[in-house]
């Protein structure tokens, strides 16, 4: 699966989408196929404060329970609730289903993201090393 250029990504395999100072936060494809079957996801409420680097909540699989790490800092503004009843959509769609949006109080951490490219670039060296 291709990832959208659009998108900026962490080492921890969390994308975001910047539309103006919002930050639309999810798990990438790699994430989801590492994980397996998605059979819940913990994410924090409306108003709660993340950080970037820090857990907001968790995904859990079918194989185990993973951590989600913000992308960046700033204030929970909308929670996909589609994902109460139907977590399954990451594995499905993960490059659309989002598990939270971000006012960011610290737009400037965006750009110490990778871009794409060098995501890919990071997975693929990843993968050489299992």
């Amino acid at each position: 699966m291709a990832y959208p250029n659009s998108y900026h990504y962490t080492r921890e395999h969390e994308w975001l989408q910047v539309e103006g100072a919002i930050g639309t936060v999810g798990i990438t494809d790699y994430a989801q196929n590492s994980l397996g079957d998605i059979v819940f996801v913990d994410a924090p409420k409306v108003g709660d404060a993340v950080e970037a680097g820090k857990v907001f909540g968790s995904v859990e699989s079918v194989k185990a329970v993973s951590d989600l790490y913000s992308p960046v800092s700033g204030t929970v503004t909308a929670v996909n609730q589609e994902l109460d009843t139907a977590p399954e959509k990451i594995n499905t769609e993960p490059h659309q289903a989002w598990i939270i949006k971000v006012q960011l109080s610290k737009p400037a951490e965006v750009d110490a993201l990778l871009s794409s490219a060098d995501y890919e670039k990071f997975i693929s060296e990843e993968e050489a090393k299992q």
